[in-house]
């Protein structure tokens, strides 16, 4: 007989832009404490629940940056020690750290040449902290998502990729429960990687604020008819917004959501449980084959088509081309430095330098405001083209 429990896959992804916690430190303490409570209260809402408790963890590389940062944990102290915190969030029976790009960007609009020193910069300060993760699963920042990434993903060893309902297709035939509720192959250039689809809905519920009696009553309505243990995947940022930064008791997500389904299904197997990705497919599997359209997922304006939030504007669109064209400039003066880079170090320091401002550049926070955002963009990429031109000296 098929086992027929649900199971509750819970993903928050974590970040905050370069430098953003240090100015709010300075200039916000409010703010600077709200964000840093709300990440801190993550492992220890799970400690008494560690037989139980089960979330996935996407923290960008900008915020891994500044928590590991000793001059800002020297600034915080008093406020949260973060190198404990740190530590707190390697805690393999609570929690699972996802794989993301190291400075947020939303992979599809920037050049696929970047895609690399995304993927590589994070893996090499997540390695360093989460010794004991193995990183199976990819978050994509923004859940923005297209096939293309499946080969990069792959060769990286990640084995499966989370993305959006909406954007979902089946392949092979299948009802609309086991499109959402099931894990699936998507394959693109002779690679194949899973997708664990997300619930838009819920996940939008889980974001602004819900109840256990309304969420377990929705799942199992939305699971009615599936033959198979149904897997209801829900994603929000996990730091922002009241509803995860309060800290009165029993007023937050953790207080009066997430413990209350803990219990309930410490008490009862027939309860909605809390798991972890790998382990649902290693017990289950995936099931068919299904395309992922390119998009990410929905905003307070848009619906993540297009990416039409990152991208909409003539000011984004132009920022978004300049960065294009800078991002070939400079990688292919690295490409032209590499045999004389060993001789002439100032070189190759200098186009390392245009390099990360150029990925600093595609952040995703730097589009993602309309047009208030886009001079970070410019900035970044300057700064790229003195150090490009100064590099291109060292060549005459």
């Amino acid at each position: 007989m098929a086992d027929n429990a649900l199971y509750h896959a819970l993903v928050l992804s974590l970040h905050q832009p370069a430098g953003n916690l240090d100015h709010l430190l300075a200039y916000n303490k409010p703010e600077a404490r709200e964000i840093l409570f709300t990440i801190d209260r993550i492992p220890r809402s799970l400690w008494e629940h560690q037989d139980v408790g089960r979330v996935h963890l996407a923290l960008s590389g900008t915020l891994l940056e500044t928590l590991s940062d000793p001059d800002f944990q020297d600034r915080a102290r008093g406020m949260v020690d973060c190198a404990a915190l740190l530590g707190n969030l390697t805690n393999t029976s609570i929690i699972n750290n996802l794989a993301t790009g190291y400075y947020h960007p939303v992979f599809p609009l920037i050049p696929p040449a970047d895609w690399d020193a995304h993927i590589d910069r994070w893996r090499g300060i997540a390695h360093r902290w989460f010794v004991n993760s193995d990183f199976q699963g990819f978050w994509p920042p923004e859940m923005g998502f297209c096939m293309e990434m499946i080969p990069l993903l792959r060769r990286r060893g990640y084995r499966f990729v989370l993305v959006d309902s909406e954007h979902v297709q089946p392949v092979t035939p299948m009802r609309w429960d086991e499109v959402r509720y099931r894990p699936h192959i998507a394959r693109f250039g002779g690679e194949e990687i899973i997708v664990i689809v997300r619930d838009r809905e819920l996940s939008n519920a889980q974001e602004s604020g819900m109840d256990l009696e309304w969420f377990t009553r929705e799942v199992r309505e939305r699971t009615q008819f599936c033959d198979f243990p149904a897997l209801v995947t829900t994603c929000s940022d996990g730091e922002n917004g009241g509803w995860f930064r309060n800290a009165a008791p029993g007023s937050n997500f953790w207080d009066a959501f997430y413990k209350p389904l803990l219990d309930q299904a410490r008490a009862n197997a027939t309860a909605i449980q809390p798991t972890f990705i790998h382990d649902y497919l290693n017990r289950f599997g995936t099931h068919g084959e299904v395309t992922v359209g390119p998009g990410a997922w929905n905003t307070g304006w848009h619906d993540g088509r297009d990416f039409v939030q990152w991208s909409g504007t003539s000011a984004q669109k132009d920022a978004l081309i300049r960065l294009d064209e800078i991002s070939q400039a400079v990688l292919a003066a690295l490409g032209n430095a590499t045999p004389i880079g060993s001789q002439n170090r100032e070189l190759l320091n200098l186009l390392e330098e245009a390099h990360w401002r150029v990925l600093r550049a595609e952040t995703s926070c730097n589009f993602f405001w309309g047009d208030a955002w886009v001079m970070r963009c410019h900035a970044d990429l300057d700064q790229a083209c003195e150090c490009l031109d100064r590099a291109n000296a060292c060549f005459i």
